[in-house]
């Protein structure tokens, strides 16, 4: 049953297993960032679709265990559960093979959608729920309620269309990318090479009020209202970097919305996204307090941009 949304975010796309050469893990981008943002303390609803399968039920059974609102989690006769086959290289990151035609691919559009994003604090959404036209069509229908949208774009080739993103990217407040995508994107429109001259350019033609760059080892940079941020990140021993770029962006949020300033909310995500880099899987098990006992964002000095 769907609890009550009221001031709590809603996530929308895809859901999945990461199949890794010894194991199965629970992920996907907005599984990964409902997960975190649920267990930083923020209600948190998912719009998606899983296939009637073994897997889809054992992803159900994951999500309602971690407190993650499933109401609005569609159930597929046809297609499968989605699986992404993940191959860490020497580094820990992760290349990964997306299987096309699975369920979430397939998210309809439902009449409780519209009142559930109007009444949340956030909406968002990645740039891989447009690879197919029946979710992209319901992606596209319920960004047009009024709502802060938040933007976590998830390049993945061959799913890269430049005038899909340009639409998204209009209808965003908030864009979170990484520094590849922020080359890739800001080059579509000019030669720049410095990261702040790549940041206010998107900033600048698609009007947007927040843009979270991340850095993997070198930390994160935010132009919040044409101002620049920077952290340096915090080293850590990695385990993979599954869902750490996801729940960077959830520590960021969270902050934000109990009234962090820019510097404290980044510093805070930079303490997420490197504790969860040391475990396994994008959803692993922690409590909170793990975060701040392992970190102090507090006196981590600030980065130069």
């Amino acid at each position: 049953m769907l609890r009550n949304t009221e001031k709590g975010i809603v996530c929308f796309g895809e859901i999945l297993w990461d199949v890794l050469p010894d194991r199965e893990l629970p992920g996907g981008a907005p599984m990964n960032v409902a997960y975190h943002l649920s267990k930083l303390g923020h209600p948190t609803s998912l719009i998606s679709r899983l296939g009637n399968d073994e897997r889809g039920h054992r992803l159900r059974a994951i999500l309602e265990d971690r407190h993650i609102d499933t109401g609005l989690v569609q159930t597929d006769e046809q297609y499968p559960t989605s699986v992404v086959l993940a191959t860490p290289n020497e580094a820990g990151d992760m290349k990964y093979e997306i299987v096309e035609n699975v369920a979430w691919d397939f998210i309809e559009l439902q009449p409780l959608h519209a009142a559930v994003i109007t009444n949340a604090r956030y909406f968002i959404f990645g740039s891989l729920a447009t690879r197919n036209a029946v979710s992209r069509n319901t992606l596209f229908q319920l960004m047009d309620i009024p709502c802060r949208k938040v933007l976590d774009i998830n390049l993945r080739a061959p799913f890269i269309h430049k005038e899909l993103l340009e639409y998204q990217l209009h209808k965003t407040q908030v864009l979170k990318m990484n520094e590849e995508e922020l080359n890739l994107v800001a080059g579509w429109y000019a030669p720049f090479s410095h990261i702040k001259d790549m940041m206010q350019l998107l900033q600048d033609r698609f009007h947007i009020e927040t843009l979270i760059v991340t850095r993997g080892a070198k930390g994160a940079v935010v132009n919040y209202n044409n101002r620049f941020y920077a952290h340096k990140g915090f080293k850590v021993k990695v385990a993979d970097t599954i869902g750490s770029g996801d729940s960077f962006l959830a520590g960021f949020l969270s902050k934000f919305m109990e009234g962090a300033s820019i510097d404290g909310a980044l510093a805070y995500a930079c303490s997420v996204g490197a504790f969860v880099a040391t475990r396994e899987g994008g959803c692993p098990d922690y409590d909170v307090g793990e975060i701040t006992a392992a970190f102090n964002p507090i006196k981590n000095p600030k980065e130069k941009i």
